[in-house]
């Protein structure tokens, strides 16, 4: 009979099989857990996306009817179609080149009672109404049912005659427009169709006999660029167009079939999805192939080691313990890289979206859940300042003290760059603003960086679900607006989101066709005159030029807000030379004034800025030293080098540059040194508080000591008492400017002053 020793390796040999029999059907049943993990990961991801595509092109269809309503609705269209001939200008500008620029509309025409096509505009470019038969046959049908002579139910977006709104519909515009919507092949392109009468705002009885409506026919493709930018915009790779089904073999593309209401075909979409599970795998595919491959190493030597392990039990279980310890913690920190952030360890992009897709579902129904989307205030400075590493310790001090002030249920991600986003769970928006008040706060505080002081602000936007919507996308775009509105409204600031805000980019187009129109006709805008008085002499040695815009139908419109249009649409160009010219016409009257022109960021930021403004100012027969520049700082923050080329420019013909609003900046001081400056002016808000605090009088006499010691001009404005004005003229302030002396007036007052003085010579 064998010894208990001589059946020793019989017995390790027995534990090697099972070992790795064991072993065998644990790496199976794990990869084939993951690899359901993936496939159900994958095709939620692609489930989401083909939703979210079907609701874009839901919102395209009604975003082409509602645009249609701004200008299909508008009685000035209907009394220019009503002439003999219409004004083909004038249509361009207000139909064609507005629906084309403002709303992407790519083919536009108007057809007359007898469906005759009056006016045509391709790609915002006039086009011959002729160019209708081409479209007729795929238009054709919209026609007859926005007349009604043929009917069929209301599709979701659109309101035909005689027909109740759908039981779902998601159309945006009033009981008033009448229109057929749908999408369509247009010339062998997807396209969403939109034909709508062209009527009175308020509904009207109608006419009997035939129909006597003008018609608005609209049609966006939503092919080409279209995809393009819903691809950027939602990070779907591949997005394209066939007009019939492909198949796919194993590229992995998925696929969205378009139909029309009435169930005709128009073609399908086709991308390739978003699969987080997969690029999770490639992830951490490395760390799982280097786990397998030292379990491997692990078993052959277990294998190897069983004849000692059977005589040094303990001394092996340790080593197996050490071993596990291990794999855990290299398969724990290849998870952890995937979905976190490496400068501050906060959750990344993706796995912030998993947390509120989460959220969303396990939200307690009498409750709430909030998405703050956070942006840094003046980070670019402490870039520029301080240098990258200074930037890079800011975001680490400022995501953990975020974090310490989070709930135990609240996430905090960093999005990229100075870009946070915080989920806040079964909350409130009374618990929300308290929230943000505090993150505030924390902002608010200095940061201590590379042994210097630092301070930034923060501004945050807000959207609550479900009060703004249930789904993840909307969210996150409802809290960007709301951030958007927050840094408008002077940054450090927090916004919730508000349905209104949604409703902006349509007041904000209306009121550029207008500001347009008044650009076209002349007769609405002015240039109103206030003076700028010599501390010492009290005599007239300047004035400002402050444009004014009478509205034909709302009455005088406050600059802030219509330059404010003018300066995000581009219109301030146009806008800043019109009031230079107009300047310059004021100067030939005035030869022994200097005229003040305020200038945007933008008009610095166009192509040829100083060039142009040179050639405007010589042609009209003025002399530049006549002519002031005002600016302020906000010109001078993303400077990239043409702004101070630019300066330069313009003070080498004679050009004065004043720096307005002194003081209220981020560093006014620094702009001083870097930029060639001639005036500063000290803004209204410290001059308001002359005697009242001791800050802003300290603040004054300093900013008059500095521009002395520098050889500038100072100028005070906002001087509305007699005790401002000594106050001023004792601290050794140039020139004077405020309601005191006189508000803005027309430039006939300044000629008739002018006048008077001579005469008391």
């Amino acid at each position: 009979m064998k010894t208990s020793v001589e059946r020793l390796p019989q017995f390790a040999g027995g534990l090697l099989v099972l070992l790795l029999a064991a072993f065998g059907l644990f790496l199976a049943a794990m990869v084939f857990s993951l690899y359901l993990s993936v496939e159900k990961s994958d095709d939620m991801s692609a489930q989401r996306q083909s939703r979210e595509l079907g609701q874009a092109i839901s919102a395209v269809l009604d975003d082409v009817s509602q645009a249609q309503e701004g200008v299909a609705l508008w009685d000035m269209l209907l009394d220019e179609l009503a002439k003999p001939k219409p004004d083909p200008a004038w249509l361009d500008d207000n139909v064609g080149t507005l629906l084309y620029r403002l709303f992407n509309q790519d083919v536009i025409f108007i057809l007359g009672p007898d469906d005759e096509p009056v006016y045509a505009s391709v790609n915002g470019q006039a086009a011959s109404p002729s160019m209708y038969l081409s479209y007729q046959p795929a238009i054709n049908r919209f026609v007859d049912l926005t007349r009604g002579r043929i009917s069929r139910p209301n599709n979701d977006h659109e309101r035909l005659p005689g027909q109740l709104p759908a039981t779902e519909a998601t159309l945006r515009t009033t009981s008033s427009a009448v229109h057929a919507t749908d999408l369509a092949i247009v010339q062998d392109r997807p396209a969403v169709v939109s034909v709508m009468r062209i009527d009175h705002f308020q509904m009207r009885p109608a006419t009997p006999g035939a129909d006597p409506h003008n018609l608005l026919v609209s049609v966006r493709y939503i092919d080409g660029d279209f995809l393009y930018a819903f691809s950027r915009g939602n990070l779907v790779e591949g997005l394209h167009y066939h007009p019939e089904r492909v198949h796919h073999d194993n590229d992995g593309e998925r696929e969205l079939a378009l139909t029309s209401s009435d169930g005709a075909p128009i073609g399908y979409l086709m991308w390739r999805p978003d699969l987080p599970g997969s690029e999770l795998w490639r992830a951490m595919l490395p760390a799982f192939v280097s786990m397998i491959g030292g379990a491997l190493v692990i078993v052959a030597f277990l294998a190897l080691r069983t004849y000692r392990l059977l005589r040094d039990q303990q001394s092996h279980l340790s080593a197996l313990r050490a071993a596990h310890v291990e794999l855990k913690a290299s398969e724990a920190h290849a998870q952890h890289l995937a979905f976190h952030d490496v400068l501050t360890g906060l959750a990344n992009r993706a796995y912030f979206a998993t947390f509120v897709d989460q959220a969303l579902v396990r939200r307690h129904p009498n409750s709430s859940c909030a998405v703050l989307l956070l942006d840094l205030d003046h980070f670019k400075q402490v870039n520029d300042t301080w240098g990258h590493a200074a930037g890079d310790a800011l975001i680490q001090e400022f995501a953990r003290r975020v974090k310490a002030i989070l709930g135990p249920d609240d996430v905090i991600a960093r999005l990229g760059g100075d870009e946070f986003a915080v989920l806040a769970q079964n909350t409130s928006q009374a618990a929300t603003e308290a929230l943000t008040k505090g993150i505030l706060a924390e902002v608010r505080a200095p940061f201590e960086l590379l042994g210097g002081r630092a301070f930034v602000g923060a501004s945050v936007g807000i959207s609550m679900a479900p009060q703004d919507a249930t789904t993840r996308s909307e969210l996150m775009r409802k809290a960007d607006i709301a951030l958007y509105r927050a840094k408008e409204s002077g940054r450090n600031q927090y916004c919730f989101f508000e349905p209104e805000m949604d409703e902006t980019l349509k007041a904000k187009a209306l009121m550029e066709a207008d500001l347009r129109a008044a650009l076209a006709d002349g007769g609405q805008l002015s240039v109103y005159f206030q003076p700028q008085i010599d501390s010492g002499t009290h005599q007239l040695v300047g004035v400002e030029a402050l444009i004014r815009w009478h509205h034909p139908t709302t009455g005088a419109v406050p600059p802030q807000i219509f330059v404010a249009v003018a300066e995000s649409t581009g219109l301030i160009v146009e806008l800043g030379d019109w009031v230079l010219r107009e300047a310059c016409r004021a100067a030939l009257q005035w030869p022994g004034l200097s005229i003040a022109v305020n200038l945007s960021p933008v008009q610095f930021r166009s192509t040829g800025f100083a060039a142009r403004v040179i050639d405007l100012v010589t042609a009209a027969g003025v002399s530049p030293k006549q002519i002031e520049l005002e600016v302020t700082e906000g010109v001078f923050i993303e400077d990239d080098g043409r702004v101070q080329s630019a300066i330069a420019q313009l003070r080498a013909v004679g050009f004065r540059i004043a720096l307005d609003d002194f003081g209220t900046g981020y560093s006014s001081l620094s702009y001083l040194q870097k930029f060639s400056v001639d005036k500063i002016k000290i803004d209204r808000s410290f001059v308001a508080n002359i005697g009242e605090g001791a800050d802003s009088t300290a603040i004054v006499n300093a900013v008059v000591t500095l521009g002395r010691s520098m050889g500038l001009t100072v100028n005070a404005e906002g001087v509305e008492t007699a005790a401002q004005r000594d106050f001023l003229r004792a601290a050794g302030c140039d020139e004077l400017q405020g309601f005191l002396f006189s508000k803005a007036v027309p430039a006939e007052e300044i000629t008739q002053h002018l006048q008077m003085a001579r005469a008391a010579d």
